[in-house]
């Protein structure tokens, strides 16, 4: 099974891409489009419009990598768009998405704040 590192850096494409486009063509898309570098050591992940399939994108050494993922009878959870059309995320989050978690409702402890220890 391959799956990525827990701490590799992720970027996700909020809007829906056509499944038809292959390197080249989200290569581009995170170039043009997301204003990031392909070539980083980073994953760019698209999924469509039904949300039943991903595609992850990297740069390993001397050529691209397209993962793809078609989801049999559920659908992936997928992130809220925001202004800037990308999310971050660890390996580890991408990991829990591809198993059908939804990252949404994964909430840590709130956060405490303390002024003394007395």
């Amino acid at each position: 099974m391959m799956r990525p590192s827990e701490d590799i850096r992720v970027y996700v494409c909020e809007s829906p891409v056509d499944m038809r486009k292959s390197i080249n063509g989200l290569s581009v898309l995170v170039e043009g489009t997301l204003s990031l570098d392909p070539f980083a050591p980073h994953l760019f992940v698209f999924c469509n419009r039904g949300r039943n399939k991903i595609k992850v994108l990297y740069w390993e050494r001397n050529g691209f990598v397209l993962w793809y993922k078609r989801f049999e009878k559920d659908r992936v959870y997928w992130p809220e768009a925001t202004t800037e059309g990308v999310t971050t995320m660890t390996g580890r989050e991408l990991n829990w998405l591809l198993d059908g978690y939804d990252l949404s409702k994964l909430r840590p402890h709130r956060k405490l704040s303390y002024t003394t220890v007395l």
